[in-house]
């Protein structure tokens, strides 16, 4: 599991990353949020841990900047701020955790591990590796964008893989749902990921174990 920590104390950012990696996990440390940019760019994490009050951007301002570009990673937060109104605002912008300073490193690192580490339930197909928690798609170094309907026609495939998914069930995704919609938004998810999908007629679809 790869981390990136943004924190600019850097005793504290430095025993963190230091305990973190004793647990088994890659680390990769930001001091503002301009750094958290350029690494985003460069690699793709499983987790953020974001301290608030850091220099150039903050750790609310880096959150909505990756949220609005369709990053989806989980986020902690770790702040000395302690009123409602932030708490409220990290949850409202996509964080999926709150810590507050100061702490036990070990706590951080049972969150982790209990709601977090989820390495083992990547789905893989042929030369495909889905998340099922973060929704992200690879095939190979590359990551593969998909509409919001055949995100969640092949979300709903692939973690039901061998087994009849309804037409009913794959019909309430789209929009405007009608059989002939739902058979060309699956002729193209078989064309651009090579997805062995059957049609098992007057019961449903199943996308058949390779």
């Amino acid at each position: 599991m790869k981390i990136l920590l943004l924190e600019d104390d850097e005793m504290l950012c430095e025993s963190l990353q230091e305990y973190l990696e004793s647990e088994g996990f890659g680390v990769d440390v930001a001091h503002d949020g301009e750094e958290v940019y350029d690494l985003t760019f460069e690699n793709r994490y499983d987790l953020y841990i974001f301290d608030i009050n850091v220099p150039k951007e903050n750790g609310f301002e880096v959150l909505k900047q990756l949220k609005a570009a369709d990053d989806t990673t989980p986020t902690i937060y770790i702040t000395a701020l302690t009123d409602i109104n932030s708490i409220s605002k990290g949850f409202a912008l996509g964080a999926e955790d709150y810590i507050k300073k100061p702490f036990d490193p070990e706590e951080l690192v049972i969150r982790i591990k209990s709601k977090y580490l989820r390495a083992d339930e990547t789905i893989v197909y042929k030369d495909l590796r889905y998340d099922p928690h973060t929704r992200v798609l690879q095939k190979g170094e590359e990551t593969i964008g998909l509409g919001e309907v055949q995100q969640a026609l092949f979300h709903e495939l692939i973690t039901n893989m061998g087994k009849i998914v309804s037409s009913y069930t794959l019909l309430d995704l789209l929009e405007q749902p009608n059989p002939n919609a739902l058979r060309v938004n699956l002729a193209k998810l078989k064309s651009k990921l090579g997805l062995e999908i059957k049609n098992i007629r007057g019961q449903g679809y199943m996308l058949e174990k390779v």
